[in-house]
Order: structure tokens, then C-alpha cells, then sequence
């Protein structure tokens, strides 16, 4: 029988070793809203694997329902229905939440939008309490691979607003609504898991 289900290789690729990550970081119990959450993969995979957590998928207007079919055929207790979440207009949804998780996003997010997402995210957390963000990053201007420089010309090819993010913008832009850089894991594929903390 064809699985119609939409499906991301990438997120069955990197799905266990975000896991094993979000694991040490998401350690209390409480309510994660995933910003971006597309098919549905990683949503199901993590709130299996960790059933002290309850999943709250989100995605921007007109994509929240992909992830549905995955999420229903789960059948998991803790994750919640999907949100329609556009994070340039405030207040979002959902406006408590006790961690944050997002993947493949900043790059594909106007410069705005991932200023609106890390205002938002700073608005919703407590102190202490973590954002894990999972994509390729710059550093210090410089692509990490020849790679992610290819993915890069691609995505500002697609849209002018698109492309890999450098971490010392983000930092910058994380600083000015209190938000400070935790923890940095290197992934396959040339990703990276940025932690940030609620100062």
C-alpha cells in the first residue's frame, strides 16, 4: 500500500541524533512548541521518546495541516493538534511554553521572521528554560563545507531572502531579547544544534 503521508528524508536522516540531544536538554516535563513542524517526523519520533514532554506542532498558515496524517495515525497522548502560527503577528497562539524547538527553519525565514521567531520564543520561555535550534550556520562569515555554500547560492537563488544564517548575528540578535547561546552540538550533515537559554 503507497504511504501518501508527506514525507522529508532529511528528517529521518537527523531525527535520532537531534533525539539524543533534546534528551539532555529537554530533561523536565513540560509543554515544547515545535515552530515549523512539516511532516510531522520529527513531532512523532521525539514525543515517543519522550513521553514526559508534551509536543505542540506549529507551522505557518496554510502548512499546519501536513504534519496531521502523521500525527492522527500516531496516535501518541502527548502531542497536541497543530497550530496555525505566523510568527510575525503577536501575541502567538500558544504563549507559554516551557521549551522551544525548531529545525530547518532560519534559513529558509526572512531575516525579519527570524527576528519575529526569537522575539517570540524570548516572550513565551522562563528563565533558564532552552531553545534548540537545528540547521547549517555560518561562522564567523564562512560556510563550514563546500557544501552548505552550495546550499546557500541555492536557497538565495530560489529567494533573495533565504540563505545560511552566521551565528554572530543570531547571537546579536538573541542578546537583545534575552536569550544567550547554551550549547553549540555538531551534527552530520554539516548541522549544528544551537541551545539557547531564557537569561
Amino acid at each position: 500500500m503507497h504511504d501518501s503521508k508527506p514525507f522529508s528524508q532529511a528528517c529521518e536522516n537527523n531525527k535520532q541524533c537531534i533525539l539524543d540531544v533534546l534528551r539532555t536538554v529537554f530533561t523536565q516535563p513540560g509543554i515544547i512548541l515545535e515552530i515549523g513542524s512539516g511532516t510531522g517526523q520529527h513531532a512523532v519520533h521525539f514525543s515517543s521518546a519522550l513521553p514526559h514532554l508534551t509536543w505542540q506542532p506549529s507551522d505557518k498558515p496554510g502548512n499546519a495541516q501536513l504534519c496531521q496524517a502523521r500525527i492522527k495515525e500516531a496516535k501518541l497522548p502527548n502531542i497536541l493538534p497543530p497550530l496555525e502560527l505566523d510568527v510575525n503577528r503577536a501575541p502567538w497562539p500558544l504563549q507559554v511554553f516551557d521549551g522551544v524547538f525548531s529545525a530547518n527553519t532560519a534559513h529558509i525565514m526572512a531575516w525579519p521572521e527570524v527576528a519575529a521567531m526569537f522575539r517570540g520564543v524570548a516572550a513565551g520561555l522562563g528563565s533558564g528554560q532552552p531553545f534548540c535550534l537545528y540547521g547549517p550556520f555560518r561562522y564567523g562569515r564562512r560556510h563550514t563545507s563546500d557544501s552548505n555554500h552550495q546550499f546557500d547560492l541555492h536557497l538565495r537563488n530560489q529567494a533573495e531572502h533565504m540563505g545560511i544564517r552566521d551565528l554572530d548575528d543570531l547571537r546579536q540578535l538573541a542578546s537583545t531579547v534575552g536569550l544567550s547561546l547554551a550549547d553549540d552540538a555538531a551534527m552530520p550533515a554539516n548541522n549544528h544544534l544551537l541551545v539557547w537559554r531564557k537569561q
